[in-house]
């Protein structure tokens, strides 16, 4: 019966590989996977996707930004990535007379293409196990802060040795599996790239909110950068004498598209997941963070959203960070329901009922992990109330008023850095006041005051509530009006008045920066209270991960994603999300049409009139599918979260296939748990981007740069 009960825990819950799940490491993919990948019809070898001495599909898929992927395209550095990863850069270099957000933007020679100030890309140049080297000199028993001390101390050993082995290269040391493995990873990080293409909003962002995350899709998520070197084809700050990056490898782009069952890859960096977590963990998350994230970010954004909808200037303005907030706070909706719906927690105590059998069979697990259930149970029971109201204060506050932001930036800025980087910093800094309306913030202040209050209890409100009460009558209007009247740092000119050692001005004693003084020592006393628990919390889930994989020691695992280079594959192919609906697994442009009728006067699903006349001509050329249409988007049951946007989906040749940019509704709970049934990644078809680019943008000169598959 024991045996029994084990394998239906086993099939319950998502542990290791099952069909199509896993984000593998690829030093491991000739161990783990390759055999695998053979078998759904993968044509390379492992040395072809990851080799350490040789160039291989892995030298062309770079970091984006803060947290995205692209990859390089041609001989000459140009680069693909979504269109919402590069959104940020995209905003930032609009304005109401060259509205690239709108009316997209096209290159037609390289001293067209923008330089985009604050973008980096970055490559990994090797991957080195170094566990032995992190946790070789930390001792079994060693635990909570004795453990996290000697392995801090042993990762800075490591990193200053792998720098001094690798000159100009960044190092980064991550652990994986709760912290019972550890990967550095050697990063060359170039500073010059420039926007060559980008379409306009209608086409990469259509659907807006209505239809992130969700499918059918007909969203052209795409832009087009390039990387720029020095003469030495290293990397260099923006300089006019920069040339285009020369890469070690290029990805080649298919033409030829997919069919049901197709194999498909993808290679990115995938954010966040915690699908080793416990229950009590994934318990905390749903009312904590993502209820926060909810209600919180819904306020907000409906406040941005008015104004954005109102005002071409606020819409540029705040478009940027509108998407960034709009994303996540779906996914929290999304994540929340999915894991009610797909019964995630039950899925996990079953897993964990399992584990509590195995530990009481096995003498020498018994010895060493009796209490572990029980110590998890009561450190999350000691912190619950605590780090609810630690979610709510985050968005609330921290992530809330751009006026708080902007006080506490200005409280860590680093005067005394490197010159170079405090005047990048300096610049970002004087670029979050021009995309401030403060008649805009201070009603989100206003109404994220109202909403932190209601949703905690009185103990953890900051001081400011009390002067609410006794200055202002309890008027949270009137005090949010006199803070903004009486601040300097509203604008640049306290900054300037700081800067300049301006002996009447007191940075400390400004309203806004004495408030965000405040919010800090609050936060830091609501932490410091639950630290012990939080301790034992991160030392009975290291202990809980460690179990699990020792219970099923014959199975191949995947660590979470921790925004590191990462393969999953898996096939093309539709799904059926609930009883009497079945999706195919491609969309065409005639979806477009239906929706922009369907959703006539909605902006999200408006489009140009020209594009429309394209697009109804059928002309698609080399472009089509097989009969004659054209695809937009496509769907595989490949393994993908956060940070994977961008990705590219490689067919069974290493061929581009298209873009992942999101992933489904019905699998929101995919952070947490692989639901193989229903889990898909979305991606734009390669074929619909070129077909933009040379026929919408009028920019055939950059499909003649690209490497066409074989």
């Amino acid at each position: 019966m024991k045996k029994i009960f084990l394998l239906l825990a086993a099939a319950c819950v998502t542990l290791s590989a099952a069909a199509d799940e896993g984000m593998w490491m690829l030093p491991y993919l000739q161990k783990m996977n390759s055999k695998d990948m053979k078998a759904r019809g993968c044509k390379l070898s492992a040395e072809e996707i990851y080799s350490m001495n040789n160039s291989s599909l892995k030298d062309a898929i770079v970091i984006f930004g803060g947290g995205c992927t692209g990859e390089i395209v041609s001989p000459d550095g140009l680069l693909f990535t979504n269109h919402h990863c590069g959104y940020g850069s995209i905003q930032s270099l609009s304005s109401v007379e060259h509205d690239y957000l709108k009316n997209g933007f096209w290159a037609m020679s390289r001293a067209e293409e923008l330089p985009a100030p604050g973008l980096k890309v970055r490559f990994i140049r090797r991957i080195v196990d170094v566990t032995p080297d992190v946790l070789g000199a930390v001792p079994d028993i060693a635990g909570g802060g004795e453990r996290e001390e000697l392995v801090a101390g042993q990762v800075k050993a490591v990193s200053e040795r792998l720098a001094g082995e690798n000159p100009g290269m960044d190092v980064e040391i991550k652990s994986f599996f709760g912290g019972n493995q550890y990967f550095a990873f050697v990063i060359e990080v170039f500073r010059d790239v420039r926007l060559v293409g980008a379409p306009p909003t209608s086409i990469g962002k259509f659907g807006g909110d209505t239809d992130n995350w969700m499918w059918p899709r007909h969203t052209g998520d795409f832009s087009v950068f390039r990387i720029y070197a020095n003469a030495k084809n290293g990397p260099a700050d923006y300089s006019p004498e920069n040339v285009p990056y020369h890469p070690e490898y290029v990805a080649p782009i298919s033409l030829d598209g997919y069919k049901e069952g197709s194999f498909c890859m993808t290679l990115g960096y995938p954010g966040s997941t915690e699908r080793y977590l416990s229950s009590y963990g994934i318990e905390e998350m749903m009312n904590g963070i993502n209820q926060a994230m909810i209600d919180v970010r819904g306020v907000k954004q409906t406040i941005w959203k008015r104004e954005m909808d109102r005002r071409p200037d606020i819409r540029i303005k705040y478009a940027s960070k509108y998407d960034e907030s709009s994303n996540y706070w779906k996914n929290s909706i999304g994540t929340n329901k999915a894991i009610k719906h797909l019964k995630v927690l039950e899925k996990k105590r079953v897993a964990e009922a399992a584990l509590r059998n195995w530990i009481q069979s096995h003498p020498e697990e018994r010895e060493k992990l009796i209490r572990l259930f029980s110590s998890l149970e009561l450190s999350y029971s000691n912190r619950r109330e605590t780090n609810r109201a630690l979610a709510y204060f985050g968005e609330s506050f921290i992530n809330g008023p751009e006026l708080v932001q902007l006080a506490l930036e200005i409280l860590n800025f680093d005067f005394e850095a490197e010159e170079k980087l405090v005047i990048t910093r300096m610049k970002k800094l004087l670029e979050k006041y021009d995309n401030l309306d403060l008649s805009i913030d201070k009603e989100v202040f206003a109404a994220m005051l109202k909403e932190y209050q209601s949703k905690v209890d009185k103990k953890f409100l900051p001081a400011m509530y009390e002067k609410i009460d006794t200055l202002y009558n309890g008027n949270i209007q009137t005090y949010v009006d006199s803070l903004y009247a009486t601040s300097n740092i509203t604008s640049p000119k306290g900054l300037k008045r700081f800067l300049e050692r301006d002996t009447t001005y007191n940075l400390i004693e400004d309203p806004a920066v004495s408030l965000s003084l405040d919010l800090i020592v609050k936060y830091y006393e609501m932490n410091q209270s639950i630290s012990e628990a939080s301790e034992q919390i991160e030392e009975g889930e290291r202990l809980f991960n460690a179990a699990m994989r020792r219970m099923y020691a014959d199975r191949n695992f995947y660590p979470d994603a921790n925004s590191t280079m990462r393969l999953s594959f898996g096939t093309v192919g539709g799904y059926t999300p609930f009883d009497g609906a079945t999706y195919d697994y491609y969309t065409t442009v005639k979806g477009i049409f239906e929706k922009v009728k369907e959703h006539a006067g909605d902006i999200d699903f408006a489009v140009q009139p020209e594009l429309l006349s394209l697009l109804s001509s059928g002309d698609f050329g080399r472009y089509a599918n097989a009969q004659g249409d054209m695809n937009v988007c496509f769907i595989s049951n490949n393994d993908i979260t956060g940070g994977n946007s961008g990705s590219a989906m490689f067919n069974a040749k290493g061929e581009l296939l298209g873009l992942a940019f999101d992933g489904n509704w019905e699998a929101m709970s995919s952070d947490i748990v692989f639901e193989p049934d229903l889990q898909r990644c979305i991606g734009v078809d390669v074929r619909y981007m070129l077909f933009i680019i040379e026929k919408y943008g009028k920019a055939a000169h950059l499909i003649q740069e690209l490497k066409m598959g074989r």
